[in-house]
């Protein structure tokens, strides 16, 4: 019988190959090219690579259901709008296409729920999804049509800028100051059912935040006061940028002392039965190809989360 360590073998060169194409090699992380930025040989690569796999993957993916091991999946957006279109920006009709492509296929859960089948085994392939920053654009399509059809969500806002409105530095520098949520707006997605979560005071990197109180500040203090501002309790954790780079043990530490019930990261990689819930890493949203790769379970991209293991950065 043929393995996934068979299968990777044969496809050693060729898995080389889509790595560059797909743009998730080591030294990039995930989702740091967007589909739409591909050129078309390096789709086509992805693409072909998706479909000519595709029957081996529904064959892990039923024995995985058997056994209690099904993936459970966070996918993290930023912004769904049409108008200045960037990296972090997917289409309203994009995301309509991934809701809808969704709903059939997956069990679509909380990130509660998500630990708990990650605690307890998992027999169906289930996704979370959250968004990062908080972008005003949000509130226009995205949130309104997750409400409407009952889709869980959280959503991971920076406290200053939805506090003052002023627009995200990366955004400013590009040229672009797109408009953050504001708490009312907060208040409002809180009371329809969307799960606010945390994600530093300053959108800070706390892989280089060296002092306590300045981590205490961005991390514990900031979600606190979001607490207070959007009149919910704040119970997750998002770290900006969220690379291994951007972690770091202290922050997961300060995280478990303080009560709150998970953290997420950023680089692209599966959770499954027997990895600690606390830790939810996360995929990046792409546009359609690399979304149904991601979600279909790559075998390439079971390693990712081979450098983070349960207690361990």
């Amino acid at each position: 019988m043929t393995t996934m360590n068979d299968f990777c073998e044969v496809g050693r060169n060729a898995d080389a190959l889509v790595d560059r194409a797909d743009g998730d090699g080591p030294e990039r992380g995930n989702g740091a090219v967007p589909n739409s930025a591909l050129p078309a040989w390096r789709r086509s690569l992805v693409a072909a690579w998706y479909y000519g796999t595709l029957a081996y993957r529904m064959a892990a993916a039923a024995h995985a259901a058997r056994v209690g091991r099904s993936p459970v999946m966070v996918l993290f957006y930023h912004r769904v709008a049409d108008e200045h279109p960037s990296a972090w920006t997917i289409s309203t009709a994009g995301f309509r296409r991934h809701v809808d492509w969704l709903i059939g296929r997956f069990d679509l859960v909380s990130l509660a729920e998500a630990q708990r089948r990650i605690a307890e085994g998992n027999h169906r392939p289930a996704v979370s999804i959250t968004f990062d920053d908080g972008y005003a654009d949000n509130v226009r399509f995205a949130l309104p049509l997750l409400i409407d059809r009952g889709i869980p969500c959280t959503y991971f806002v920076s406290l200053d800028y939805v506090a003052t409105g002023r627009p995200f530095p990366h955004d400013a520098r590009a040229g672009c100051p797109l408009a953050p949520n504001t708490l009312a707006e907060l208040r409002e997605l809180a009371a329809a059912g969307i799960d606010i979560g945390g994600h530093t005071r300053t959108h800070a990197d706390l892989g280089s935040v060296a002092d306590p109180r300045v981590l205490h500040d961005e991390l514990i203090a900031a979600t606190r006061e979001l607490e207070d501002a959007v009149g919910h309790a704040v119970r997750y954790f998002a770290f900006p940028y969220g690379q291994p780079a951007n972690l770091s043990e202290a922050a997961m530490q300060l995280a478990r002392q303080h009560g709150l019930w998970g953290v997420c990261s950023a680089w692209g990689a599966y959770n499954v039965p027997g990895d600690d819930p606390f830790h939810l890493r996360r995929i990046h949203a792409d546009a359609d190809i690399r979304f149904k790769n991601w979600l279909t379970v790559d075998p390439r991209k079971t390693r990712n989360k081979s450098s983070v293991s349960r207690g361990e950065l």
